[in-house]
């Protein structure tokens, strides 16, 4: 199957080891660039063309230098990417390690695909890219290992007050609600507290993202 890649990256090394293992790969019709705004302008100029790209591989963290850029992260680009061109596969390719980042690329932009640099990214990458053109999604292990000590570390008292927060109870009603039912801690203190806890395990900004966040691993 013919696959048209982009690669964007403004790292020169890896640039060449992204092609090379596109070559890996027999794919030879690829284009790269150094910057996201002209990532998104060959994406739109190919899909005007009736010519557009299979997939986009792009880093996170672009470093400004004398070109003023509208698009300045990988986020970004990956966002008007994918509002631009649904069906582009997208994969980010970067040395990000936290796990909650990583899984905001899957839950919030939709990526298909992330690897990690370092040592063997050339041999995860092929793999992914692989997977990825044949329509899966490819979570990183570490991510899922992740998601899975957190679900774990939550107890039923945890779930309860998720339960409430989703349904738009105020601390003092469920501080309420806990006493009438016999449900310990109940004071508004250590529910504040515990929601404080929460949130910064999930890595949630406030409650909207949390319960957001919770609805995607299948808690609530």
């Amino acid at each position: 199957m013919h696959t048209r890649v982009l690669i964007a990256e403004d790292h020169e090394i890896e640039n060449i080891g992204v092609i090379n293992t596109l070559k890996e790969l027999n794919i030879t019709d690829y284009a790269f660039t150094n910057y996201c705004d002209d990532a998104y302008k060959l994406i739109a100029e190919a899909l005007k063309a009736g010519h557009p790209f299979d997939v986009l591989v792009t880093d996170l963290g672009f470093i400004s230098d004398h070109r003023t850029q509208h698009l300045t992260s990988g986020q970004e680009l990956i966002r008007d990417a994918r509002a631009l061109q649904p069906n582009l596969k997208i994969i980010a390719f970067s040395i990000e390690k936290r796990a909650a980042v990583i899984d905001e690329l899957f839950r919030e932009y939709g990526v298909d695909g992330f690897v990690s640099k370092g040592r063997n990214d050339g041999r995860e990458l092929r793999s992914t890219l692989l997977k990825v053109m044949a329509g899966e999604k490819v979570m990183p292990q570490q991510i899922l290992n992740s998601i899975r000590n957190t679900t774990q570390n939550l107890s039923s008292y945890d779930i309860q007050l998720l339960k409430l927060i989703a349904k738009g109870w105020k601390q003092k009603e469920i501080g309420d609600y806990f006493k009438e039912n016999g449900i310990r801690p109940d004071s508004r203190s250590a529910i504040e507290k515990r929601l404080n806890d929460l949130r910064e395990t999930l890595d949630a900004k406030n409650n909207i993202e949390m319960i957001v966040l919770c609805k995607d691993l299948g808690l609530l």
